[in-house]
């Protein structure tokens, strides 16, 4: 798939089909994402995948801080992706201070990336994915054992999707957008 045609058809899929992405494609998504840029090629973007269906109860009822949008979705979801960054790496020297004022924000900047990245290799293989950001990540952390020196910093519920994808949402022109000095 060409990339901005993929850009521009991705959607926010919430309805889908109950099969499980097989592990295959799921290892060819995170790989070509592992190619999105990171600060100093740092790349401390994790994935838990979240088959086990009590996990994902857990995660759905207990987690999302009472948005039951998220619940409803995470529950529909056949696999809900998990995604946390390793602390103390990208925005920082080796000594431990930070490269710049944006100090550890780049944290997140750096798996903003990566997670667009794996939603767009999602979408070129067929499957549908949503972003999730209500929830409580300590929880999250906790439900999925998460590694010692990692942070979630995004939920993806993630499946075959159900139906025709949305539309596009109207978006705004270049013009407003963008500003030239």
């Amino acid at each position: 798939m060409e990339a901005i045609k993929c850009i521009k058809e991705r959607r926010s899929i919430r309805k889908f089909k109950t099969d499980k992405v097989d592990r295959d494609t799921i290892g060819e998504i995170v790989s070509a994402a592992s190619y999105a840029p990171s600060w100093k090629n740092t790349q401390i973007t994790r994935y838990v995948v979240v088959e086990d269906e009590s996990v994902k109860k857990k995660i759905a009822e207990e987690c999302v801080l009472g948005f039951t949008y998220n619940t409803k979705t995470i529950l529909n979801a056949p696999q809900l992706v998990v995604v946390s960054y390793v602390t103390g790496r990208s925005g920082f020297e080796k000594d431990g201070t930070y490269t710049t004022s944006k100090e550890d924000r780049w944290e997140n900047f750096d798996t903003g990336v990566a997670v667009q990245t794996f939603c767009l290799a999602a979408h070129d293989k067929g499957v549908g994915t949503v972003i999730l950001g209500i929830f409580d990540d300590e929880k999250i952390a906790r439900a999925v054992s998460l590694m010692e020196g990692e942070k979630v910093a995004a939920l993806i519920a993630m499946g075959y999707p159900e139906g025709e994808a949305p539309a596009a949402p109207k978006r705004k022109a270049a013009e407003e957008l963008v500003s030239y000095i």
